[in-house]
């Protein structure tokens, strides 16, 4: 059974940065894609960034391509979700995924994705 903690939330003044972490446990970490996800007031849960099971490619939602950074450990079991220039509207919980199939290459879709973690809130202050 994968499980899934994030860390790193908080309040943040808008501009301001956090870098998010996931640490993995229950599966080899290195053969899977992750994904960061997240859901806003009133909104659908949706997919963000992801990255490849190597960490050579990484994909982005066009909201946060430029200002988030998604990477990954794999000697850490660990998937990371740089923020940057956060804006009030990136106000969220925060949720990492693993995927579900060894070795799927990317784009990647929200159904790629089974495993989550409990959430990470972010509050960004205007």
């Amino acid at each position: 059974q994968v499980q899934l903690v994030e860390s790193g939330g908080g309040l943040v003044q808008a501009g301001g940065s956090l870098k998010l972490s996931c640490a993995v446990s229950g599966r080899p970490f290195s053969l899977y894609a992750m994904g960061w996800f997240r859901q806003g007031p009133g909104k659908e849960r949706e997919l963000i960034a992801a990255i490849n099971w190597s960490g050579t490619n990484t994909y982005y939602t066009n909201s946060v391509k430029g200002r988030f950074t998604i990477s990954r450990d794999n000697a850490k079991n660990t998937v990371y979700l740089r923020t940057n220039s956060l804006r009030p509207e990136d106000t969220a919980v925060y949720y990492c995924a693993a995927g579900t199939q060894i070795y799927k290459p990317g784009p990647y879709l929200s159904a790629d994705f089974g495993s989550w973690g409990q959430g990470t809130q972010v509050t960004v202050s205007s």
